[in-house]
């Protein structure tokens, strides 16, 4: 188990599982909306992101704090320094909306423009991917409040792009070109943060998105989870993928791979940009 940023991980993890029991109390009663629109935010949105943000503020009230609802719960808090908590309560707010169980809390801890911990935990599935800088990434299952057996997680070792498995966004399933019908086989859900946790626990190979309008939140938890998984992670022109110390910028597309096929995924998402 990792040990450094353990009272951090404790942090983020009690943060994550009492946000994941407010979004299922809501998620029960809520009725479905079939065209939900991207942009859609719930009160499950609102009430997860007050939860997450009185439990790590409680832990750690000196860090700055980013959070993808505007408002809620950010009166008062620090909102740039060199250690800063990224958060998006719900990430994949059509896929709960839709009642698809496709959504997931987000949490990303970034010192110095650099993600040192990171927690993504899907309710609906009840599992959880998080990763420490350094010390791997691990893999919880099971029911929230349970003791889960933890285990490392690792990227598939896939070298082979015809072999190769891919997750991407719904919004992308017009993207087709040659390279993406050679592929193996083709996954979509909505969230971000569910389609990098599958890329580190090795359930597909590449995660592409050609989106240009990425805000940290939707990438941060996740990129660290593909990189110490033994992956990669870049913005669509190969780049490294850093944060500022207030959250504040765009992330121009997003490859996440098991590193082996990186280059042909970047070159692939390319072509969908110009």
């Amino acid at each position: 188990m990792p040990m450094d940023y353990a009272a951090e991980l404790e942090a983020a993890r009690n943060a994550a599982i009492r946000a994941g029991h407010e979004i299922l109390k809501l998620y029960e009663s809520f009725e479905a909306i079939a065209d939900a629109p991207a942009d859609i935010s719930t009160e499950a949105d609102r009430r997860s992101q007050e939860v997450i943000l009185e439990t790590l503020t409680r832990a750690f009230p000196n860090d700055a704090f980013c959070a993808e609802e505007t408002g809620v719960g950010l009166s008062g808090l620090r909102r740039e320094g060199p250690r800063l908590w990224i958060i998006d309560p719900i990430d994949g707010s059509r896929g709960f909306a839709k009642k698809l169980g496709e959504f997931s809390v987000m949490i990303g801890l970034v010192e110095r423009y650099q993600v040192r911990l990171g927690l993504v935990l899907e309710p609906a599935r009840k599992r959880m991917t998080f990763a420490i800088k350094g010390e791997g990434c691990w893999t919880a299952d099971g029911e929230l409040d349970a003791v889960q057996e933890i285990a490392p997680c690792h990227v598939s070792p896939v070298e082979r792009w015809e072999e190769a498995r891919l997750v991407r966004s719904h919004s992308e399933k017009h993207l087709t070109n040659e390279m993406t019908q050679k592929l193996k086989r083709l996954d979509y859900t909505y969230s971000a943060g569910i389609k990098m946790a599958m890329v580190a626990r090795g359930e597909v190979d590449l995660y592409l998105s050609s989106y240009t309008g990425f805000n940290s939140w939707d990438v941060c938890a996740g990129h660290i989870l593909v990189e110490e998984a033994g992956g990669r992670v870049t913005d669509a022109h190969g780049q490294p993928i850093t944060y500022r110390q207030d959250g504040s910028g765009r992330i121009i597309g997003t490859v996440a791979t098991n590193g082996f096929l990186h280059e042909l995924a970047q070159k692939c998402v390319l072509h969908f940009l110009t």
